[in-house]
C-alpha cells in the first residue's frame, strides 16, 4: 500500500528544521500535525484539595512545558512569592530555557538532563540529595515517568496542575490518513472515543514509547511502527525506515 497520508497526533514542530517536513519532501508525503489530546487548567480551589504547599518544596521538577506554564500560573492565582532560591530540574534544555519566561535565568539554580531522558535527570536529581522536590504533573501520569523518579534517591511529591483531555474531532472534520503515529496511550483512547466503530483495515499505526505500543495491542490494533528500538531511537527515524522499505516493496 503507497503512503500518501500521515497523521502525526502531536503538534506541528515550531521549527522548519523538522524531520518531519524533510521526510514530506524526501519521500512525497502528506503530514498532518493534529494533536489527539489537550491540556486544561486546574484552578486554585481544585488545587487547593490535594494539600500541597508549594514553598515547603525547594525544588521543582518539569516534565514538558505544560507543566511550567501552569505552575507559574497557579502561583500566580494562589498570590505564592517564588523565592529567589528556588531550584528548577528540567527534562531536557529546551524546557529548561523555556524557563525564561517567568524567571531570571541562572545555571545555578537551573538544571536539565543532558540527554532529554528523564532517567538522566533522576541523575543529576540524586547530587542533590538536600533539596525537597515537587514534580509538577498532569491528572494523568505515565507509568515509566513515575517508576523512573521514584528511583530517585530522595522523595518527589507529585502536584497536578493542569488535566489532558481528549481533543475531539469536529463532525465536518475529515479523516482520511494511510497511517496514524501517537505518542501516548490517552492518544490511543481518544481514537476510539472519537471513533468508536474504528477499523484499522490497512491504515498503519505507529507507537513512541512501551506503554503506547502496549496501549495500541491492548485495543486491539495492529502496531506496524514502534520506537524507540535499538538503533532507531526516535519516531521520524522509525518513519522513515518505513517508507523506505515501503517504496522498496512498491517498485517491486
Amino acid at each position: 500500500m503507497k503512503i500518501k497520508n500521515i497523521l502525526v497526533s502531536q503538534p506541528k514542530p515550531s521549527s522548519e528544521k523538522s524531520p518531519y517536513f524533510d521526510i514530506s519532501e524526501k519521500y512525497n508525503v502528506k503530514i498532518i500535525f493534529r494533536p489527539f489530546i489537550k491540556v486544561e487548567p486546574i484552578f486554585a480551589k481544585e488545587f487547593r484539595t490535594q494539600r500541597i504547599s508549594v514553598l515547603d518544596y525547594t525544588a521543582i521538577i518539569f516534565n514538558a512545558r505544560h507543566g511550567i506554564d501552569h505552575f507559574f500560573r497557579l502561583c500566580d492565582e494562589m498570590r505564592i512569592t517564588i523565592p529567589e532560591t528556588m531550584k528548577y530540574f528540567c527534562v531536557s534544555e529546551s524546557v529548561a530555557v523555556y524557563l525564561q519566561r517567568y524567571i531570571h535565568y541562572r545555571k545555578r539554580k537551573v538544571f536539565f538532563s543532558p540527554t532529554g531522558k528523564l532517567a538522566d535527570l533522576v541523575t543529576v536529581i540524586n547530587k542533590h540529595l538536600e533539596e525537597k522536590y515537587l514534580f509538577i504533573t498532569s491528572d494523568v501520569q505515565n507509568e515509566e515517568t513515575m517508576a523512573i523518579l521514584e528511583k530517585s534517591k530522595v522523595p518527589v511529591i507529585k502536584a497536578v496542575m493542569y488535566k489532558t483531555v481528549s481533543n475531539d474531532f469536529e463532525p465536518s472534520e475529515e479523516f482520511n490518513y494511510d497511517m496514524l503515529l501517537f505518542f501516548s496511550p490517552l492518544g490511543v483512547n481518544s481514537l476510539l472515543k472519537n471513533f468508536p466503530d474504528f477499523v484499522q483495515g490497512d491504515i498503519q499505526i505507529g507507537s513512541f514509547g512501551a506503554t503506547t505500543a502496549h496501549a495500541i495491542r491492548e485495543a486491539g490494533l495492529r502496531l506496524d511502527i514502534e520506537a524507540p528500538l535499538p538503533g532507531v531511537p526516535s519516531m521520524t527515524m522509525a518513519l522513515e525506515n518505513y517508507l523506505k522499505e515501503s517504496n522498496k516493496k512498491t517498485r517491486k
